[in-house]
C-alpha cells in the first residue's frame, strides 16, 4: 500500500483546489497554516487514523482552547477529504454553547471610543476612520477593499465574499467624514484604506496599528482585534433592532447559529440579567 505522506506537491494541489472553490484569502491562509502545523507533527511518517488521533490528543495536551482545536481539526479534515483519505478524518470536540463571553475578551463601546479618540489625537486619520468604518458597517477586514471612493459617493458598497454579494450602507456621518478624507488625500478612485505604497491595507497592517494604539488608549490588548470591531457592531445592532435574521444578512452569515456567537452577552451583562430576575424570597 502506498504511503500517504504530506508532500509539498499535495499541499500545493490542495491550495489550488481551495482557490477554485473561491475560498477567501483569509480562509486559504488559515487552512494552509493549520495543515502545515499538522505536517510538522506528522513529519516523514505516513498519515493514518492513529496519527490524526494522536495529533488531536497533542493539541489537547498543549491546552489549546476547544474552539481552536476544532478549527485546526476542521482544516485537517478538509485536506484529508480532498486527498480521498476520509478514513483518517476525526471528530471535533463537543463544546457546550456559551451563554456569555469573558469580559476580558470583548471589546466594549467605551474601549472602541478610546481607540478612536487616541488615533485622532495622534493625527492618524486613516486609522481613526478605518476603526469607525468597520464598527459602523460590521464588515470583515477582508471586505474593507470594497470601501472605495465610488462607494462613498453613492452611499453604499456591494461586497462579494464567499460566493455571495450584499449591500453595505454607509451612515451619513461616516460618509461625510470619508468624503473629507478622500478629498484631503486626493483619492480619485479605488479603495480608500491603502498603505503608503497604495496597496489595500490587510489584516496584518491593521492589527499592528491597532495594537500600537492600545497602550496609549489604556485598552487591554487581548480585546483588540479587527474582528472584535465586527462583534461590537453585531451586539450594538441587536440591542437596537432585536432581529437576528436581519443581522445575519447584514453580516453575510449563511447560518443564524454563527450570528448567535456574535451577540452573546458579557459576564457582567449576564450577571446583571440574572440579578434582575429577583427570584430570591
Amino acid at each position: 500500500m502506498q504511503k500517504r505522506r504530506l508532500s509539498t506537491v499535495r499541499l500545493e494541489r490542495y491550495e489550488t483546489w481551495l482557490r477554485t472553490e473561491e475560498k477567501s484569502k483569509a480562509t486559504i491562509d488559515k487552512y494552509l497554516r493549520d495543515v502545515g502545523f499538522f505536517r510538522k507533527f506528522v513529519g516523514e511518517d505516513s498519515v493514518t487514523k492513529e496519527k490524526v488521533l494522536g495529533y488531536k490528543q497533542y493539541l489537547m495536551e498543549q491546552h489549546y482552547a476547544p474552539s481552536s482545536i476544532n478549527s485546526m481539526l476542521s482544516a485537517v479534515n478538509s485536506f484529508l477529504a480532498h486527498e480521498g483519505w476520509i478514513d483518517c478524518e476525526v471528530k471535533t470536540l463537543r463544546i457546550q454553547r456559551q451563554v456569555y463571553s469573558p469580559e476580558s475578551k470583548e471589546l466594549s463601546k467605551e474601549d472602541y471610543i478610546k481607540l478612536v479618540q487616541t488615533a485622532r489625537k495622534k493625527g492618524n486619520q486613516r486609522m481613526e476612520l478605518l476603526l469607525q468604518t468597520v464598527c459602523c458597517t460590521g464588515i470583515r477586514i477582508s471586505e474593507l477593499q470594497y470601501i472605495t471612493v465610488e462607494a462613498v459617493k453613492t452611499g453604499g458598497a456591494t461586497v462579494s465574499c464567499k460566493g455571495k454579494s450584499r449591500k453595505i450602507f454607509l451612515v451619513t456621518d461616516l460618509r461625510a467624514r470619508l468624503m473629507e478624507y478622500v478629498s484631503k488625500r486626493g483619492l480619485e478612485s479605488g479603495p480608500i484604506f491603502v498603505t503608503n505604497r497604495g496597496n489595500p491595507m490587510d489584516r496584518t497592517n491593521i492589527w499592528r496599528e491597532m495594537k500600537q494604539l492600545c497602550n496609549e488608549a489604556g485598552v487591554n490588548t487581548e480585546k483588540v482585534t479587527p474582528h472584535n470591531l465586527r462583534h461590537l457592531f453585531a451586539r450594538t445592532f441587536y440591542e437596537e433592532d432585536r432581529d437576528i435574521a436581519k443581522l445575519a444578512d447584514i453580516l453575510g452569515h449563511s447560518s443564524i447559529n454563527t450570528t448567535r456567537i456574535y451577540i452573546i452577552t458579557t459576564e457582567r451583562e449576564h450577571q446583571k440579567c440574572m440579578e434582575n430576575l429577583q427570584l430570591m424570597v
